[in-house]
């Protein structure tokens, strides 16, 4: 089992909106990061844990937990001329864009990244390094467990 920190914009979609969806199931969408995709494509599993991170807002965080839903699939925004993430070089033939479906487990109090970086196990976690974008990113167990433990 794997373990992941998925960032979402909470106007896009928050962990409230995922559960309140369908199975609780919402599908990835908008990936437009080759690093992120990839992570998606080849390493992600059904049953890996999730952070689920509200970004872009007032009070960035990890707002729950969930898991990853399904193997990987093409990305329907990339064929949608009308989408902000529409991707004229990508064809049903040939995706250049992949999702996954995120199911969300449980809300938890907000994890800030004050709070994340105020723990010294955390210190190499990739949210925290400077200069990171990535939508996106592995955590490892260790990570995993001392966040579980000690913030939400």
């Amino acid at each position: 089992m794997r373990y992941w920190l998925m960032k979402s914009e909470p106007d896009e979609v928050s962990i409230d909106d995922a559960l309140a969806a369908a199975n609780a199931t919402v599908p990835w969408t908008g990936v437009r990061n080759y690093q992120a995709r990839n992570f998606m494509r080849d390493a992600m599993q059904v049953g890996d844990g999730v952070l689920f991170y509200h970004s872009s807002c007032a009070e960035p965080g990890i707002a729950g937990l969930a898991e990853v839903a399904s193997t990987p699939y093409p990305d329907p925004t990339q064929f949608d001329a009308k989408s902000k993430y529409y991707d004229p070089k990508s064809t049903p033939e040939q995706p250049r864009w992949l999702l996954v479906d995120v199911k969300a487990v449980r809300k938890t109090r907000l994890a800030t990244l004050p709070q994340l970086r105020a723990h010294p196990e955390l210190a190499e976690m990739q949210i925290l390094k400077r200069g990171n974008r990535l939508s996106i990113t592995p955590v490892t167990e260790h990570e995993w467990r001392c966040i579980i433990r000690d913030l939400l």
